[in-house]
């Protein structure tokens, strides 16, 4: 059942396309967990070529997808992450020439050792079957999901958001261009052809037991419904409450310029910093440049006592800025006693994201490694390297803080599982 059949005649069954995509994945993850690195490597230079061969198509499918947004007077963070220009379609496309070029993932061999008995057993990664992602605005996701999960040997399900539906739509014709320059099957990075909500819903009940793992890409209340309706694993974060902490050692300039970046390069993004503290002892020297330079960049700031009286500009914090994902130009700040109220704050609020220490003392940092338990921990450097493609994972399929499988960006080698070989010379067991 095609595509154009769904999104023309609203008598079609939802329930019956939604399996057929699951059927077809399946039989592709088939295929995909043999195929040759070298196919691989060809599907994603040739779709790499096919988005810059057709980024005007991609460009105006996106204008297309902006306007209907304006329109319904959308927030600047959400039009921000839908926004595609040439910048950001170069990105795409060295993401995807970056992934094809990784080692491949399938078939490694992650331990080996020799049982007493003289049986040599082997833990061997392999793909993890069909992904379903469900994403809204960044039509980009289109692109980093396609290229990492079949790259691992995966087929994927993706399902974007109303509002980037133009976008995804023309991205996605240029990965399956690719599959098909290189002999793959089409069907192994699919797109649900309907913007109907209740698809969701479908592919969180497994599509007949087609999908093995769901990844949502998206706010606070899509990760919320998967996390808590998906009746297959699930790798997502639900908040990026994201921290910087400048400690009492920490240098001046470094202390501005990792700061700025960690709120301002793109506020929307999960690894903006939400709350900044610094260490008491440095409030005199740093804190009026670092909050100076926010304010200049138009970042709004909400502060606790100490901050309220050295600020002018600054308004009270309320316990319920310090739980806030604000995804906006919006950050809390709050004056600590040492690292130790550092960490202990972020182990009351934080979302277990990533958090930051700006200081040239081992010690802070050996504390701050050691004993917070968050999926990215940074010392002097902005927690806006919360990335795969900074990680050099080509890209992510998202950012996972729970603790089973995968943890932190999730690139092509936490998209496998493993199965374990086990060679003999006639053993029996006694």
């Amino acid at each position: 059942m095609s595509a154009e059949v769904l999104v023309q005649d609203s008598a079609v069954d939802l329930s019956t396309v939604m399996l057929e995509l699951g059927r077809r994945a399946r039989a592709a993850a088939a295929v995909l967990a043999f195929a040759t690195p070298q196919s691989k490597v060809q599907a994603l230079q040739a779709a790499a070529d096919a988005i810059d061969d057709r980024r005007d198509d991609i460009l105006s499918a996106n204008a297309l997808d902006m306007r209907a947004a304006e329109g319904k007077g959308i927030s600047k963070a959400f039009l921000d992450r839908l926004q595609l220009n040439d910048k950001r379609i170069d990105a795409m496309i060295e993401g995807l020439r970056t992934i094809a070029e990784l080692p491949d993932p399938v078939g490694r061999v992650l331990a080996e050792w020799t049982r007493p008995n003289g049986m040599t057993i082997r833990r061997v990664a392999t793909p993890l079957g069909v992904i379903g992602v469900i994403f809204e605005s960044r039509p980009n996701v289109t692109a980093d999901a396609g290229a990492l999960t079949l790259k691992a040997g995966n087929a994927v399900i993706l399902r974007g958001g109303s509002d980037s539906v133009n976008s995804s739509r023309a991205i996605h014709a240029c990965l399956v261009s690719g599959l098909k320059a290189a002999g793959l099957p089409a069907d192994a990075i699919q797109i649900v052809p309907t913007t109907d909500r209740a698809a969701v819903g479908e592919m969180l009940a497994g599509l007949g037991g087609a999908i093995d793992v769901i990844v949502p890409r998206g706010g606070k209340t899509l990760v919320a419904r998967v996390q808590s309706e998906a009746r297959v694993p699930v790798f997502a974060h639900l908040e990026g409450i994201c921290h910087t902490y400048i400690d009492k050692s920490a240098d001046l300039q470094m202390a501005v310029d990792v700061t700025l970046n960690a709120k301002m390069r793109r506020t929307g993004v999960c690894g903006a910093t939400e709350t900044l503290m610094l260490h008491r002892d440095v409030v005199a020297t740093h804190l009026k440049l670092v909050i100076a330079a926010l304010v200049a960049k138009g970042c709004e700031i909400r502060g606790d006592a100490t901050v309220m009286s050295l600020i002018p500009e600054a308004i009270a914090a309320t316990e319920q800025d310090w739980h806030t994902e604000y995804e906006d130009a919006i950050i809390s700040v709050k004056v600590v006693a040492d690292v130790g109220e550092a960490i202990t704050h972020i182990g009351k609020y934080s979302s277990h994201h990533t958090e930051a220490i700006i200081t040239e003392d081992p010690a802070s940092v050996a504390r701050w490694f050691n004993e917070i338990d968050s999926a990215i921990l940074l010392h002097n450097a902005s927690t806006q390297f919360a990335d795969g493609g900074e990680f050099g994972f080509g890209g992510e399929i998202g950012i996972a803080t729970g603790k089973f499988h995968a943890r932190g960006p999730v690139g092509v080698e936490q998209l496998t599982s493993f199965k374990y070989l086990v060679q003999g010379t006639g053993q029996t067991r006694p």
